[in-house]
Parts: C-alpha cells; structure tokens; sequence
C-alpha cells in the first residue's frame, strides 16, 4: 500500500481546514507573515471560521481518541511555534509543503487547488528532497503496519503484505478507516498528534526530532505496550526499565528502527534492528542456576513478566473486541521458532483475530483464517526482576512456582499455560498446533 493510502488517516487530525471566507481578518502587525500564518496564529479568528467535524473521532485498542476543538488542531501559535520560527522547516514556507495559495488571507482561495493538510501522506515528494535516506527506507518500517497487513492478506488466501492492493477495496477501506489510525506517516510523530491522540498540530508547529513517549508513543502503544510499561492494570507495576533507569521508548527502540532499514520482513519479530535482551545484559546464559538449565527452554518473558492485557474477536467497524480486555499470562510451544529460534517455549498474547472480522466490510469470513494461529509471540513491556515466576516460597521447591504439578486432584499452575481447552471452538484449528497439550513431562500431571 503507497505511503499516500496509509497517510490517510491522518486527514481526520486536521479536519478543521478552511473552506469559509476569511473576509473579516483584520491585519494586525504581522509583517513578513504569510497569510497562512495571519489566520494560524489569531486564536480568535480561528474560533470564527472554523469548520465542524464531518468524521467520527478516531478510535482504536485503547479506547476513543480525546477530543480536540477544529480550532485548537490548527492553531499554530502557543509552545513551539517560536521555535518552529527559527526551524529549517520554517524557511521552506507554508505552500513549499502544504501547496495552496500562501499570500492568501481569504480561506477558500489558501486552501484552493492541490492544497495537502498533510504534506507527509506524500513523503516522496515533500519530506525526500531533505530526508532522502529516511523516506526510502521507510517502506519496510513497521509502523508501516507490515505485519498487520500480512496477517489480513494471508486469512483471505493472498501471500502477503505486498499484496494488500488486491484485496477487496471495500475491506482496503476498512483497514484505513480501522487499523490503521496508528500507521502513519513522518509528520504523525514528528509534528502532530497521532489520530488515536486527537489529532493536530502538537505543539505549534514544532518538529520534533524525538517524539514524546506519553503523547506519541503510549496514544498508539496503549493497550499493549503502555498499558504494561507504566503498570496501568491493577495488581501490576511499572517495568524495571522505567522505574530504575527512566527509560524512554527511544531509549531502546531508536530511529534506525523506527524508520525501517529498508528490508521488508514479513512481521515485527524478524526485523534486524529489534532490540535483545542481550545488548545490555551479557552473560545470561550461565548467570544464575535458573539460566543455566532452562535459557534454551524459554524467552526470558517468560520468567520476568507480570501478567499482561489481552482481548480478541473484533468486528472490524462492527461490535469491536467480543472478548473484552482481560489480564492473563500464557506460556505456549514458540509459535515463530523460525523467527525466533534457540528456545521451545514463549508467552503468547491472545490476538484480534476471528473468522468474521470484516463481515461489516463485505467479507463474511476469511478464506483462509486457519493459516496463523490467533495467539502471538509475545514480549510484554512489564519486565522485573523478581515475579510471580521467579519468586519461590520459603521452603519449597524452585520450580514450586512455574512447572505444573499435581496436588490431589489439583493441578498446580496450569492456568499458566496455553491448553486447547483454553480456545474458542473458532480458534482450535488455527491455533492447537501451539498449545502445550502432550508437550510438557508426563511426571508434571502424575503427581509423582
């Protein structure tokens, strides 16, 4: 899909555009101003002219999208616009990204012809010509939403990502109008707020070369990346990362891969430029007993994680998530080993996916919904060192808090593993192949 469909929802953020006369602007002293500037910073005019939203609210995972007036998405003056000022990009000028008449104070005549709110839906043509490098790779990045698209072509019997253009152009729409309010284009992190986050201008008109992990990051990352890092749910706390050394997101997950190397890859976890445990703790494999035996067994999820938020079944534009939020942890057989080898066991996180998804979009089921299982590899963002897993009693065996074991008639920790009992009905032919079921020791279930 070309950067220009994906940049499609960012049109909702700037939905207050101008399509009214500016006739009543009255000149203040504004020399060397554009008239674009004369109207975006006259909070008052703004408040004049501005036009009604004619789309719903974003919405997405975390919830509806906090509202913002037109008036106050547009509005350029406030924090950031002096430095903004003083930007290179200031000095390209209104019309050098935006098109459209610039000299104009009349609304309809600025906003006239081939006038684009977005200029970064268009990456090609105005953020290369500064930012080549970025914008050529920025294809393969993942915020591109490579691996949700591979999993929608791949359910409706297509081969992949790259041909997401010949699916249906109803459920194409419905992918913009629905997944994809959180892949969007240069300006969606580095100018204005992501739809999910309300939309429109951040902070003036300021660039900012590194986004802000609580208004760019967690407004998309929300539900399943935030939600854990800052211990939103109850019983959890905030990941060690955040609490001892006041990581940010860009502390690990850095520009080179977020704007993608420029190799497409079928989903997230084969991306080179992830991070890995081992960049900043070496020596794993033999720190402690508890390593030694089982770093070839588990991801190290597995043992540090808190539990963590899962939903499923979504009617894409329909009822949303017909299996509500809830916390869990679920240890299956590794569902990419190919992707990530070098251990048998992973968490699994409960994904979107149901047979039925696009029924609001044409399609009444996927063609082919068996070929991904609906739990994912999972990497929950709510990392400590000492968890439910990891914390023995007094007097107990090591293992007393992890391996299933019999007592009585009762087993033991089972609840922390992905059984096929655990599945919809839906669900069972996609996903069994990953469940635990006979893959554990017998002697966990025998009580001996």
């Amino acid at each position: 899909m070309s950067r220009k469909i994906s940049g499609y929802i960012l049109v909702l953020g700037l939905t207050g555009i101008f399509i009214s006369s500016c006739e009543n602007f009255k000149v203040k002293e504004y020399e060397g101003m554009s008239g674009c500037e004369k109207c975006h910073t006259d909070y008052a005019l703004l408040q004049k002219v501005f036009s009604p939203d004619t789309a719903p609210p974003a919405s997405g995972c975390g919830g509806e999208a906090p509202y913002y007036e037109p008036y106050d998405r547009v509005y350029m003056g406030g924090t950031g616009y002096a430095e903004y000022k003083e930007s290179g990009h200031y000095s390209i000028g209104c019309a050098g990204c935006h098109n459209g008449n610039d000299q104009s104070s009349d609304k309809t005549a600025a906003h006239s012809g081939d006038f684009i709110s977005h200029p970064s839906a268009d990456a090609e043509d105005k953020c290369a010509t500064c930012h080549s490098e970025i914008v050529d790779k920025f294809s393969s990045s993942l915020h591109n939403g490579m691996g949700q698209k591979r999993k929608v072509t791949k359910r409706s019997g297509l081969s992949g990502p790259d041909d997401f253009d010949q699916l249906p152009a109803h459920q194409i729409e419905g992918y913009n109008r629905n997944c994809a309010t959180c892949h969007g284009t240069c300006g969606n992190c580095h100018v204005v707020r992501p739809p999910i986050g309300g939309g429109g201008l951040a902070n003036g008109h300021r660039f900012t070369k590194t986004p802000d992990m609580v208004t760019v990051c967690v407004s998309c990352h929300t539900s399943r990346g935030g939600h854990a890092y800052m211990g939103v749910a109850s019983g959890t706390v905030p990941d060690v990362h955040l609490t001892k050394k006041s990581f940010k997101c860009t502390t690990c997950h850095d520009g080179d891969e977020l704007h993608g190397n420029g190799v497409k890859v079928e989903q997230r976890y084969a991306y080179t430029e992830l991070p890995k445990c081992q960049n900043c703790h070496s020596g794993l494999e033999t720190s402690n007993s508890y390593h030694s035996r089982h770093y070839s067994s588990f991801n190290c999820q597995v043992c540090h994680s808190q539990v963590y938020n899962n939903c499923g079944s979504c009617h894409v534009h329909g009822a949303g998530a017909r299996i509500p939020s809830y916390m869990d942890f679920k240890i299956a057989v590794n569902p990419i080993p190919d992707i990530k080898p070098g251990f048998d066991f992973s968490l699994v996180r409960r994904t979107l996916a149901a047979p039925d998804n696009w029924v609001e979009y044409g399609v009444a089921q996927y063609s082919n919904f068996n070929v991904l299982p609906t739990f994912n590899f999972t990497t929950p963002h709510n990392i400590l060192k000492r968890t439910a897993r990891t914390t023995v009693p007094s007097g107990s065996a090591c293992y007393s808090s992890c391996h299933i074991r019999k007592e009585g008639t009762v087993l033991i920790n089972k609840e922390l593993y992905l059984f096929e009992e655990n599945l919809n009905s839906w669900e069972i032919n996609a996903t069994k192949g990953i469940t635990v079921d006979g893959k554990l020791p017998s002697s966990w279930f025998s009580g001996k």
